[in-house]
């Protein structure tokens, strides 16, 4: 990309196709699961811990760590997706947990006054022109001991659905941008690469998960056995961890913990 996307212009069908969705069902159980991780983590039954969603969007996850008695600083580049979550919370009675900042993830930190103890930065780098410097400048605000939950595009699930639609061309053309597709990021992020970019910063990685390691790549039903959405989230949930369904998923959410200095 040449430039960061934002969704200002499909802030409500983002809202309706991506989180309205089974896919987007799939997807909050998986992160609920590690952040519920990361919370016996960082002891937050006996602490309210500060929040930075980062590029939140609806802020579907941090209004469930809101609930729970955090401190959520909500930041997007996008007033539309801003608005459409600031409504969204003050119906669910939320608002006094959040702090809403409009401006790019990359000056998050002329907007805080001190280091988060849980950043969240999902679904964010693969609609971004730098990814990697993104990634670092909010990693660099979480305190010594924080914890860092980040989820990205896969590059290996990108090639795989490919593969299961019969896009071979496509694959070998190195996968061109296609201007049709407005909710689907283009390009993947190498998982190794995302690895390396937040060890670098001075974390170590506590866990993997795949999101959406089987369910995207299911063809049509008229063709296949019997079954229910409650039995591929099942399937979802049991193998997500383990390899190598975890490195097919089409997304992948990685936590770590920022070393003491």
């Amino acid at each position: 990309m040449t430039q960061d996307r934002n969704f200002d212009d499909i802030a409500h069908k983002f809202a309706k196709n991506i989180y309205g969705s089974d896919k987007g069902e799939i997807r909050q159980h998986i992160v609920w699961q590690d952040l519920l991780n990361i919370l016996d983590v960082l002891e937050a039954s006996n602490n309210s811990l500060h929040v930075l969603d980062a590029g939140g969007g609806l802020a579907q996850m941090s209004q469930k760590l809101a609930k729970l008695g955090h401190d959520i600083t909500l930041c997007d580049l996008s007033s539309e997706m801003l608005q459409l979550a600031q409504q969204e919370i003050e119906k669910r009675g939320l608002i006094n947990s959040y702090r809403f900042v409009h401006a790019p993830v990359q000056s998050i930190a002329e907007h805080l006054n001190q280091p988060v103890d849980l950043l969240m930065f999902h679904a964010v780098m693969e609609w971004l022109a730098d990814p990697k410097s993104a990634l670092s400048t909010v990693l660099q605000q979480v305190r010594p001991g924080g914890v860092a939950s980040v989820m990205f595009y896969n590059h290996h699930g990108l090639i795989y659905k490919n593969v299961t639609c019969g896009n071979i061309p496509h694959i070998l053309e190195g996968m061109p941008h296609r201007k049709r597709f407005k909710l689907q990021p283009q390009k993947g992020l190498m998982p190794e690469d995302v690895y390396q970019w937040i060890t670098d910063e001075g974390f170590e990685i506590c866990g993997k998960s795949g999101i959406r390691c089987f369910s995207d790549y299911i063809g049509n039903m008229e063709y296949m056995g019997d079954y229910q959405f409650e039995d591929v989230l099942a399937l979802e949930q049991q193998l997500c961890r383990k390899e190598p369904y975890l490195s097919l998923g089409r997304y992948i959410h990685v936590w770590a913990r920022k070393k003491e200095k």
